[in-house]
């Protein structure tokens, strides 16, 4: 992957966010970046996906993030009218600060449309927490997932099942990249800050006395029997400990539209900044939830987590970390909930390459590269030998 261009120039790599798990992403790959300011010169573009200030604005500050370079301001719309919008608004971006090279984060409509967008421009592009796969294609990520990894040059791969899954796909071993977890990087960083907050005291709980809870996937929470069915069960595991559940805003809409009222044990609250909820769930006793990126911090964290899904693209965290999927709400949750205060529950340990330096191993993979592919010799994600590279 060289060109001819001359390598005493500097790199300027798109960093792309979007919502709020890309912010937590790319928060330590920015900071390695900026370590090396003769070699690249990193531009932060933030499509707008997440808007209001909770779900976007205080991230930015918690995280130390530096305002975007770029703010693409897509409107709140379909995710098909938000795709189409974030591919004209990026591509128009390209075409005027010429990029060398776009790095992805995630799964997210953002992360597809400017994948799309840097592909039609032969602009070199790596992906960040590639290879990851639920096998289920009613999930929006899941395509976003499949799309991006076959446009990207460079596959940054979370979890070894990631890369079996890309060599089954037909990828070449050279590009993928077992990398480890970089959203770990951040909760490494942050983490002896975010419990010195004691935001349990702000809700007069007791550390590891109390549940977290989170929901925020539509197959959870768009279908009406499902979401009464969840505030059921959890009203029963509340009788048990008490539960504090931050809501996103697509909860809280779908729970007032059916007018569903939460039992006395479970405490709803506004959506937390980044350090105050990773205090929060790293004192818990346990943690509900149907998200990726929880789930792979409480395997970091040595929390239980109980994922309500049916499947997850993170196996590992259920494999080896602290996770167990819960499909059915037929008690299993609650049952599941005793084990736990009972103390039968599973340890779980953290992966291999968990351990706070994915981003120095994918910023020393872009020295290497110098992220210059000369157009028409892109190859999509060519990849690894799902070997780490030694670190810096």
């Amino acid at each position: 992957m060289k060109s001819s261009r001359k390598d005493s120039r500097r790199l300027r790599i798109a960093c792309v966010v979007g919502v709020r798990p890309n912010f937590v992403k790319m928060a330590p790959v920015l900071v390695e970046l900026k370590k090396f300011p003769d070699v690249f010169e990193p531009i932060l573009v933030h499509t707008g996906q997440h808007y209001d200030h909770q779900l976007s604005t205080v991230f930015f500050e918690d995280l130390g993030l530096p305002l975007p370079d770029h703010y693409l301001g897509v409107p709140v719309a379909s995710s098909a009218a938000q795709t189409a919008a974030i591919i004209d608004r990026f591509d128009e971006l390209c075409e005027k600060e010429k990029f060398d090279r776009v790095l992805l984060v995630g799964d997210v409509t953002s992360t597809l449309a400017c994948a799309v967008a840097a592909a039609k421009r032969l602009i070199p592009l790596d992906h960040i927490e590639a290879g990851l796969r639920s096998f289920d294609r009613t999930m929006p990520e899941e395509i976003n997932r499949l799309v991006t990894d076959s446009l990207a040059d460079l596959c940054f791969v979370s979890e070894p099942s990631g890369v079996r899954n890309l060599r089954r796909e037909g990828r070449d071993a050279e590009t993928i990249k077992l990398v480890g977890n970089v959203m770990i990087d951040t909760l490494h960083a942050h983490l002896p800050a975010a419990k010195a907050m004691q935001t349990w005291d702000l809700f007069q709980l007791v550390p590891k006395e109390y549940g977290v809870v989170t929901l925020h996937r539509p197959s959870n929470v768009d279908d009406p029997v499902r979401l009464g069915d969840l505030i059921l069960e959890l009203g029963q595991a509340s009788h048990m400990l008490p539960l504090i559940f931050p809501i996103h805003p697509r909860t809280r809409r779908h729970l007032v539209s059916l007018s569903l009222k939460l039992p006395e044990g479970i405490r709803l609250v506004d959506p937390l900044g980044y350090r105050q909820f990773l205090g929060l769930m790293a004192e818990a006793r346990l943690v509900v939830t149907d998200s990726g990126g929880i789930q792979e911090e409480t395997t970091a964290l040595r929390v239980p987590c109980l994922t309500v899904r049916r499947n997850t693209e993170r196996p590992i965290t259920v494999s080896q970390g602290t996770s167990t999927l819960v499909p059915e709400l037929n008690g299993q949750l609650c049952q599941l909930i005793a084990d736990i205060l009972a103390g039968h529950y599973k340890k779980g340990s953290s992966p291999k390459l968990w351990d706070g330096n994915t981003s120095q191993r994918i910023v020393s993979i872009l020295r290497t590269e110098r992220g210059f592919v000369l157009p028409g010799s892109r190859s999509g994600c060519a990849a690894s030998d799902g070997n780490a590279p030694p670190q810096r």
